[in-house]
């Protein structure tokens, strides 16, 4: 049977699913899928057990014991979903609906579950959530530049002379843009890997520039300043497609190689060749992770970056270009989904949800948050400060309701906790963010236990609340269908009976698909290497590297904290997911901190040491691995383990912090000082 992996990965893979007596026994992708082509990670190959875990939420839970504690009663649904509506009329009735604080993101990328919720918080005129944690800075500063979130085919890369990584771990994060990889090598492209430590993919890569944490904005500004001063660029294509190329030309004369080499950490021939070697062929291609984003100075640097293919007329090339993101490219009208008609006017206040521990805590709030509905998150292990979201978690004056597949860390601090399906239990349609097709899923397995969608959930609330019933009373099915029917034309023709009789469909674009060869849907209609927009906003209109807020720059808090710390996936979780798993935390290992040897000996660690890394927001514990791996100055977290999986109780988010990036209203997750000391 076919279905698709629902988790936040830009592959959204195409699966094929074994069901036998009742209980799902293989997962393996769908090699008939053009951008699956049958491989998929190991986490989802493991599905079965996340479908049957032993922490599975089979009925609706009311908490019986201190916040934080885990200790519930099973309760019936119609108990639970009367006691929210009269906690929630209450709580209207005393402070008014913007008391009331949905928190969500991406535990379903399913497009009906992701927008479930969106219509009944509208109408309720709850506060609203800006759901910042992931791609807001990325899309932001990519936007700056080319105006759409969208790219080159990443398919088109094999035929590609030269494949640039860039800030992205595609073996673990996006396995399929590896096959995609070993087919250009094949082909005989050279690959560079463009990150901070070595990383898998990096090891696969002919070249590896081990750049300091947050510069890379810095590094492609050097490779412009080659590219221009050695005349390796497309003047045709400059001329026709882009805006401000002299002001740019006059701008990167002051990144030469040489000054640019100490900030990013390389030598400055390494420089050269780099940029020679990207200027030798405009059949150069760019696959650009989101991870490089979350930094202080994210946003600036996806700009910066998306202006490289146009300096060599990369983005007219079949095989070239650069991608971020495909989503951008999906013209679907999401009013049917969110129903941004159903706010009041005027709307509700705006709450980042990097700022949770924030709103939770702050006193001088008004109104104060007094109810907060989870659903497709684990804010007690993903929000950055994290001390301080569970500072807020623990009161006991608020009311908390979690709608999850398993007993998360956020799931503890519950007063009331709701069984989800997961996607194997009902329907949903999947668009992708690092591929060109729409699929549909059916449901393979019924419900386990009591369990229901966030959609059914949702349409129980506004009943028991009397708003929003009209749109509730909507099947999915039906929202699906009228979903595509209001699209434009990159989804025309495609239908609902269509997705279910093939699985898939690509959208409507050409191929190659090249949507900047000849400008870009920007106000000027060019790809704005000089963007008068972000003059206007206070920001540099040309595309400039910034030191880190929190980075080596600042001296009085490196004096404290004098290693730069980063906080990558980990192989077998995705984010807080799949740390439920017993069998993907044993192959994962243990909660470690990587270090060069330069800095584990001066230190007194060594290998496989329990150590404490701190930083200006908390501690944590964790075991060392001393690595040439990473650089001397850097230390990488990879993956986001469970509080209660953690060795002192306390996972890696404690030592990150909630301020927002350059653009977009992101976090600066990957923008941290730390120290490290044996525990």
């Amino acid at each position: 049977m076919r279905s698709v992996c629902p988790h936040d990965c830009p592959s959204a893979c195409a699966l094929l699913v074994t069901v036998e007596d009742g209980r799902l026994t293989a997962v393996t992708g769908n090699p008939a899928h053009p951008f699956t082509q049958g491989v998929i990670c190991g986490k989802v190959r493991e599905y079965a057990e996340r479908v049957h875990s032993p922490l599975r939420v089979k009925t609706p839970l009311r908490r019986v014991g201190p916040k934080g504690g885990g200790e519930f009663a099973e309760i019936s649904w119609d108990e639970a979903i009367g006691t929210i509506a009269v906690r929630w009329q209450a709580i209207i009735r005393d402070h008014g609906a913007e008391a009331i604080l949905p928190f969500s993101y991406a535990g379903s990328m399913g497009q009906v579950q992701y927008y479930a919720g969106h219509p009944l918080f509208h109408a309720l005129g709850a506060s609203r959530l800006d759901r910042s944690i992931c791609v807001n800075t990325a899309y932001a500063g990519w936007r700056a530049t080319v105006g759409a979130v969208t790219g080159n085919d990443s398919e088109q890369m094999v035929g590609a002379d030269l494949v640039v990584l860039w800030g992205v771990n595609a073996a673990y994060s996006t396995i399929n843009v590896m096959t995609l990889v070993k087919q250009a090598r094949a082909r005989g492209a050279h690959v560079v890997a463009v990150d901070p430590y070595r990383t898998p993919t990096a090891q696969q890569a002919d070249e590896h520039l081990r750049v300091r944490p947050g510069t890379d904005a810095a590094l492609a500004l050097a490779v412009m300043n080659v590219l221009i001063t050695e005349g390796r660029i497309d003047r045709n294509y400059i001329e026709r497609a882009t805006l401000g190329f002299g002001r740019l030309a006059e701008h990167v004369k002051a990144y030469p190689p040489e000054r640019v080499a100490p900030i990013v950490g390389l030598d400055a021939g390494i420089l050269v060749r780099f940029a020679r070697r990207y200027g030798a062929s405009p059949r150069t291609f760019i696959r650009v992770g989101i991870g490089l984003s979350r930094h202080d100075n994210g946003g600036m640097t996806c700009r910066t970056l998306a202006c490289l293919p146009a300096l060599t007329g990369a983005y007219a090339d079949p095989h070239g270009g650069a991608l971020l993101s495909s989503g951008g490219a999906f013209g679907v009208d999401y009013a049917v989904l969110e129903r941004p008609d159903l706010l009041p006017a005027p709307p509700p206040r705006l709450i980042n949800m990097i700022h949770l521990g924030r709103a939770l805590t702050d006193r001088t709030l008004a109104p104060p948050v007094k109810a907060l509905y989870v659903y497709s998150s684990n804010p007690a292990a993903v929000c950055p400060n994290q001390t301080l979201v569970l500072e807020g978690l623990a009161r006991e004056d608020l009311f908390t309701v979690v709608h999850e597949q398993v007993l998360t860390d956020t799931a503890f601090y519950a007063d009331l906790v709701l069984p989800a399906t997961t996607s194997m239990e009902h329907e949903d349609l999947y668009r992708a963010y690092g591929q060109f097709t729409l699929q549909l899923a059916q449901p393979v397995l019924p419900p386990q236990g009591q369990a229901k969608s966030n959609w059914e959930v949702c349409a129980r609330l506004a009943r028991a609340m009397g708003v929003a019933e009209e749109h509730y009373a909507k099947t999915p099915r039906a929202l699906i269908s009228e979903f595509l029917a209001r699209g434009d034309h990159t989804v025309r023709g495609i239908t609902y009976a269509q997705l279910r009789r093939d699985g898939w469909a690509r959208i409507n674009l050409p191929r190659p698909y090249l949507p900047f060869a000849h400008g870009a849907p920007t106000a000027s209609g060019r790809v704005e290497f000089y963007s008068e927009r972000m003059e206007r906003q206070g920001l540099p209109p040309l595309p400039t590297y910034t030191p880190l807020v929190e980075g080596p720059e600042n001296r009085a808090l490196a004096a404290r904290y004098p290693l730069q710390g980063i906080v990558p996936p980990n192989r077998f979780f995705l984010n807080s997911s799949f740390s439920q798993s017993e069998l993907l935390r044993r192959r994962q290992g243990t909660p470690s901190v990587m270090l060069a040897p330069e800095d584990a000996a001066p230190r007194g660690i060594a290998d496989g040491d329990a150590v404490v890394v701190a930083s200006a927001r908390g501690r944590a514990r964790f075991t060392a691995r001393v690595t040439d791996a990473t650089r001397s100055g850097v230390v990488v977290i990879e993956g986001i383990w469970w509080h209660r999986f953690h060795p002192g109780g306390r996972g890696v988010n404690v030592l990150t912090d909630d301020r927002v990036t350059d653009m977009g209203g992101g976090p600066a997750f990957h923008s941290n000082l730390v120290e490290v000391s044996r525990a």
